[in-house]
């Protein structure tokens, strides 16, 4: 399964390349009264976040994205421990208050198993690549501190500072 996964992270390395950076693109309004799902709030900073039982449910606000953001956001909670350990260089630091990678998909998880996910990654092509090369080459056999190493270089120029992400022991 996880040979499967690599391989199909692969094939979205190439597209995820052409997304450079967040996009700009406007975010939606707030309404707390939506009908369509009651567990969708927005954070302070635009992000959209939603509740769901577990990490199983994938949230509503990908049911109109590509495929292969949906693949990227349903395998990011089977590496909570690896993404964590890696920085995002998009500048969410400053404009969400990430700590790391794994923040740009996944707000929060609740002690119960619930999930809150976080729209974050759904716009920005740095979230999104950062996360499926740190999985791929998790999964080829790259250690953690590797796999930061390599991230860290990737983005030390033309991006913006990483978050404050502990490097992994």
């Amino acid at each position: 399964m996880k040979k499967t996964i690599s391989m199909y992270f692969l094939s979205i390395a190439t597209i995820l390349l052409l997304l450079s950076a967040c996009s700009s693109a406007e975010k939606e309004t707030a309404n707390p009264g939506n009908e369509e799902n009651e567990h969708s709030f927005h954070a302070e900073n635009g992000d959209l976040r939603e509740l769901t039982a577990s990490l199983e449910t994938a949230p509503t606000f990908l049911n109109d994205k590509h495929e292969q953001i949906q693949m990227v956001y349903a395998a990011v909670g089977d590496y909570q421990d690896l993404l964590e350990y890696i920085p995002c260089y998009c500048g969410c630091k400053d404009s969400a208050a990430h700590k790391d990678n794994y923040d740009c998909f996944i707000y929060e998880n609740k002690e119960n198993g619930e999930v809150v996910w976080d729209d974050h990654g759904t716009r920005c092509g740095t979230c999104l690549d950062t996360a499926a090369e740190s999985i791929n080459l998790y999964n080829e056999g790259k250690s953690m501190k590797e796999i930061r190493q390599y991230i860290d270089e990737k983005y030390k120029e033309g991006y913006a500072d990483p978050t404050s992400t502990p490097f992994p022991a």
